[in-house]
C-alpha cells in the first residue's frame, strides 16, 4: 500500500541577518533572506526515499509569511507532490504551542495519511519542540532522532533506526505516526529541473488562511502562545580599530599581536603584570 506522508518544512531568516524585534521579542523577518531550514531538507529526503522504495504521495506543509511559497517551491523540485502554505497575519508571532496546533490542524484537515516527517530542529530557534507537539495534538507515536525507515507494509508498520549518544535503538512505529529525523543523518538531493518547472506550470501548491481551517483566534498567533519573551538584551557594538600588521615577518607579526592583545586587557601572560 503505498504511503501518504507529509513532511513539515520552515522558512527560515538567514541567521546571519536576524534581527530581533525590542518590544515584542519576535524576529525581525522584513526584508531578511529566507531559506528552506536545512534539517528540514533532510525531512524532505527520508520523504522522498520511502516515496522511492514503496511508492506513496508526498505533502510539504509550511506555516509562513507569503513568500514561503518560494519553500515549498524548492521542495517539489526535489520531488515532492504538491504543497500547502498555512499563511495569515492571524498566525504571526506564534510560539512552538500556537505553531503545532495549528500544523496539526493542518493536517487534520489534510486528512488521510498515515505518516508525518519533520526535521530535528530549525536554525532560528533550535527548540527542537514541534514534532513532539503536533504528535501529541494528532494523538499518534512518534520518534525522535530517525537515521533510517523502513516501511513494514504486510503490518503497516514504520522500522524506525535512531542512534542517541551511547546507543542506536530500533522501534516499529506503528502508522499513523510521525518521525522527526536527526540532523546530519543525510544528503538531500538537487532540485531537478523537471521538478521545478512542474511547480511552476500544474502550480500544487495551496494557500490556506485561517478561513479555510477556522481556528479560535486565541489558540493561534501571538494570543495563542503563552511564551512571554520578558527580555530581550542586545550585545553593545564595539567599534574597531581596524589595526593591520603589515610587516611581512610571521614572527614580528605574533609578537605585535600579543602586545596588543595584552595592552587591550584581553590576554594575560602567565608571571606578566
Amino acid at each position: 500500500m503505498p504511503l501518504k506522508i507529509v513532511v513539515g518544512i520552515k522558512w527560515v531568516p538567514n541567521t546571519t541577518s536576524v534581527s530581533i524585534d525590542e518590544k515584542t521579542g519576535t524576529l525581525i523577518r522584513e526584508g531578511v533572506p529566507s531559506v528552506v531550514n536545512p534539517h528540514d531538507l533532510i525531512a524532505v529526503e527520508a520523504a522522498l526515499k520511502l516515496k522511492d522504495r514503496y511508492g506513496g504521495h508526498v505533502t510539504a506543509i509550511s506555516m509562513a509569511p507569503p513568500q514561503a511559497i518560494l519553500g515549498l517551491e524548492h521542495v517539489i523540485g526535489m520531488g515532492v507532490d504538491e504543497g500547502i502554505l498555512i499563511s495569515d497575519r492571524a498566525f504571526a508571532g506564534a510560539d512552538t504551542l500556537a505553531t503545532s496546533y495549528t500544523l496539526a490542524k493542518a493536517i487534520e484537515k489534510i486528512g488521510d495519511y498515515d505518516l508525518v516527517i519533520m526535521g530535528h530542529e530549525t536554525i532560528d530557534s533550535s527548540t527542537a519542540h514541534i514534532g513532539a507537539q503536533v504528535a501529541s495534538w494528532l494523538d499518534i507515536p512518534y520518534i525522535y532522532y530517525a537515521v533510517n525507515l523502513e516501511y513494514i507494509e504486510d503490518k503497516h508498520l514504520l522500522r524506525v533506526r535512531r542512534i542517541l549518544e551511547d546507543s542506536i535503538e530500533i522501534y516499529n512505529l506503528r502508522l499513523p505516526g510521525l518521525v522527526s529525523i536527526a540532523m546530519h543523518s543525510d544528503v538531500p538531493r538537487r532540485v531537478s529541473l523537471t521538478n521545478k518547472l512542474r511547480a511552476r506550470i500544474e502550480k500544487p501548491i495551496r494557500v490556506w488562511s485561517n478561513k479555510e481551517l477556522d481556528l479560535d483566534p486565541n489558540c493561534i498567533g501571538l494570543r495563542g502562545s503563552p511564551t512571554v519573551v520578558a527580555k530581550v538584551e542586545f550585545m553593545p557594538k564595539v567599534p574597531r580599530k581596524q589595526e593591520v600588521y603589515k610587516d611581512g615577518d610571521p614572527k614580528e607579526a605574533a609578537k605585535w599581536l600579543v602586545e596588543r592583545l595584552v595592552k587591550e586587557g584581553l590576554l594575560k601572560i602567565p608571571g606578566g603584570e
